[in-house]
């Protein structure tokens, strides 16, 4: 069996990691099977969904590598949502219900009060075409359930392992609402069956809707698919990630300066047995995952190590790779340049200060000017490879000055700052009139 997965948002906002980290699953498992992966935009909400936020999501997952093979848009297949109802309706499954919002939720404190479940009783079943009639004469429109068939529904869960729903202890599931709107579940399952959805991975809050969802795949005649419910992302204290996720949207992160291999191997591996390291390629990353190496528990999502993995990334990345992008900040060097600087990297804008470093202009912490001074006097006539230890152990002489006290004010004078690169690497980049220039307290 050829494994095909899906990961349909609804472009109603931007992706967060949340999202992504669905995605990045579904990819994962799919690429590391020789697998399909689909993108199926979820836009039944027409009146929410705008093509500024369908157009963001594309632009998120193709600049994170999480390139689809198939991609639908679900506004475009009312007619097999219809379909489906039509043959639900036909066989009983599918029934009106006229009740008010209000009306369920006094029902519900009721059954509460009397220590019920606050399950929906099915009053709708009993109604009469009279009755129904008269709702219709008030102006009311049905909502349509799903009629469970309140039965233990079991499957093995590829992250959770043996899995049960008891439908028997839940309420009808609406379908479509009072307007005529597909809610999620139906249009879900038909796309499933229709794009041939051999694995569903999602959040294990999605635990209980399966029950009800493979009883409707049963009820339409289609392939119950395999289904993967993952731990769900915490923050760092173990809480739940707030709903406020506009800091942790891909479009922000972009700006903000990650990595998307940094952002796929933090979002591919919290959670797992697997180290959290950066992968050399997206790729790798799909052909290492496993369900095996995914844990029980909440997976903690802290920027700190994402903050780690983003150097990583910047630290291990080649001058070929970077040097598009140094062109378009326009402070492109050449490769001894960037291969000194990569290594004090956190995020790839942070070159700019550093190459003023180098080319200038900069201005020198010049605290003692007799101590620079005398580092002027024996300043190697050639600065080569060798010339950072053979001049400090000059000034050494001169001065008496040793340890921080020898380095850390050079560094000052050099770079005009407190820490940084190698110095040994830097000051042949620098260069001697620059150099004479700083010793001299002049800005270069």
């Amino acid at each position: 069996m050829s494994v095909k997965v899906r990961f349909a948002p609804s472009p109603t906002g931007k992706l967060h990691v949340g999202n992504v980290r669905t995605a990045l699953v579904n990819w994962m498992f799919a690429k590391g099977q020789g697998g399909s992966f689909v993108l199926r935009i979820d836009d039944t909400d027409l009146a929410r969904s705008t093509a500024e936020f369908e157009q963001g999501i594309e632009d998120d997952l193709t600049w994170l590598g999480l390139v689809w093979d198939e991609r639908y848009n679900q506004s475009k297949r009312f007619d097999r949502y219809e379909e489906a109802a039509a043959r639900l309706k036909a066989a009983g499954r599918l029934y009106p219900a006229y009740e008010t919002a209000d009306e369920l939720d006094r029902r519900r404190k009721v059954q509460l009060s009397r220590g019920l479940p606050p399950v929906y009783d099915r009053a709708a079943l009993e109604l009469t075409d009279a009755d129904k009639a008269a709702y219709e004469a008030e102006g009311r429109r049905p909502h349509w359930r799903f009629k469970l068939d309140g039965k233990r529904v079991a499957w093995e869960d590829m992250a959770r392992g043996h899995a049960e729903v008891d439908t028997a202890s839940m309420s009808d599931p609406v379908l479509i609402r009072e307007d005529g709107l597909f809610l999620y579940t139906l249009p879900s399952v038909v796309d499933d069956i229709d794009m041939a959805i051999t694995h569903v991975i999602r959040g294990e809050d999605h635990v209980t809707n399966t029950g009800a969802q493979i009883e409707i795949f049963e009820a339409l005649g289609g392939p119950v698919p395999a289904f993967a419910h993952m731990p769900l992302l915490v923050g760092a204290d173990g809480h739940a990630l707030s709903k406020r996720l506009g800091s942790l949207s891909i479009a922000e992160m972009r700006e903000q300066g990650y990595e998307p291999i940094a952002i796929t191997s933090h979002l591919g591996r919290i959670g797992t047995s697997d180290p959290l390291e950066v992968a050399p390629t997206i790729e790798a990353l799909g052909e290492s995952f496993s369900f095996s190496k995914m844990g029980r528990s909440p997976a903690r999502y802290d920027t700190a190590d994402l903050d780690r993995l983003n150097a990583q990334a910047l630290h291990a990345t080649a001058y070929a790779a970077a040097k598009p992008r140094l062109e378009a900040l326009g402070c492109d060097l050449g490769e001894p340049v960037w291969n000194a600087l990569r290594p004090n990297l956190q995020k790839f804008t942070d070159v700019v200060d550093l190459e003023r470093v180098i080319s200038g202009p900069i201005t020198p912490l010049v605290e003692d000017p007799a101590f620079a001074a005398a580092a002027l006097e024996v300043l190697p006539p050639v600065l080569d490879a060798d010339a950072w230890s053979v001049w400090t152990n000059a000034v050494k002489d001169r001065t008496g000055a040793k340890g921080k006290a020898l380095f850390m004010p050079l560094r000052h004078i050099l770079t005009g700052q407190t820490h940084g690169p190698d110095m040994a690497t830097l000051v042949p980049l620098i260069g001697r009139e620059r150099i004479v220039k700083r010793l001299a307290g002049e800005t270069a």
